[in-house]
């Protein structure tokens, strides 16, 4: 046997649950038992499983449109046209500036996603590994990190 033979059984599942504008999810990660060769002895170590659980919790903000006053010459009713007065004082907007330009704090919160997550939430230590003689343990089958705490901000243009 070599170091750091691959286990037989590795697996990931995740579960999410949409609420609306707030995701959860569950991932779980599992390394099968695998063995490894002891380079002293020359016989194969066993090396055990090794399972931990991430968590996560996503809310994206969906806020409604604002209410604006109808642009002159349009009417909600599509055959009716508005009537408007005192056309010299007037500085109408296009639509499309007047409907998607707008500023402020609405406008840059809105399509925000914002994350809190946690991996490793049980704070597992990975499995010893004899014939890793740097760090103890085999980083292609798992990490050294321990609990790991996160957040993310996502915005959409």
């Amino acid at each position: 046997m070599r170091f750091g033979s691959y286990p037989q059984n590795r697996w990931y599942a995740s579960l999410f649950y949409d609420l609306g504008g707030l995701d959860t999810g569950v991932i779980v990660h599992y390394v099968g038992q695998y063995s490894d060769s002891d380079i002293f002895t020359g016989y194969p170590r066993k090396i055990r499983e090794w399972t931990t659980l991430d968590l996560v919790v996503n809310y994206t903000f969906h806020l409604p449109p604002r209410a604006t006053e109808p642009v002159p010459g349009y009417a909600k009713g599509g055959d009716k046209d508005l009537e408007m007065t005192d056309r010299e004082d007037k500085n109408v907007m296009p639509v499309s500036t007047a409907e998607y330009g707008s500023s402020g704090w609405r406008a840059w919160l809105n399509n925000t996603r914002v994350t809190l997550g946690m991996n490793n939430v049980f704070d597992q230590d990975p499995p010893f590994v004899s014939a890793a003689f740097q760090d103890g343990y085999d980083p292609r089958q798992a990490n050294i990190r321990g609990r790991v705490w996160y957040v993310a901000i996502k915005k959409r243009f």
